[in-house]
C-alpha cells in the first residue's frame, strides 16, 4: 500500500511538470502556428505515465486538413517547428533548475 501511494505521488508531480513543460512547448509552438485549443490537454496514454520523467505529446497539425498536410511536409516549416519544441523545452528546464540538473 506504501508503495502504491508513493507511486501514486511521484506520478501526480510527474504529471504537473508534464503540464508545466507543455505549457512551455504550446507557447513556442503558438508563435508559429494557428493553435487549435490554446491549453495543453492531458490524456491517458501510458507513454505518459512515466513516473520517472515529464513527458508530452505534441500535436503539430491534423493531416486530415489538406492545408496542414501541406505546411507539414515543408522542410523548413519542420525545422521552424522542432526547433520552437526545442525552445519551450529549454525555457521549461531553464525555471526548472532541479529537473534540469537530473538531464
Amino acid at each position: 500500500m506504501l508503495a502504491k501511494t508513493l507511486l501514486d505521488l511521484s506520478q501526480s508531480a510527474t504529471i504537473n511538470d508534464s503540464v508545466k513543460l507543455g505549457n512551455f512547448v504550446l507557447d513556442q509552438l503558438g508563435d508559429i502556428n494557428d493553435l487549435h485549443k490554446s491549453n495543453v490537454e492531458q490524456a491517458g496514454f501510458a507513454v505518459l505515465k512515466s513516473p520517472d520523467i515529464p513527458s508530452i505529446l505534441v500535436e503539430t497539425a491534423f493531416i486530415s486538413n489538406p492545408k496542414e498536410e501541406q505546411i507539414l511536409n515543408n522542410e523548413e516549416h519542420q525545422e521552424i517547428l522542432a526547433k520552437n519544441i526545442l525552445i519551450g523545452i529549454k525555457k521549461y528546464l531553464s525555471s526548472n533548475p532541479n529537473i534540469a540538473k537530473n538531464f
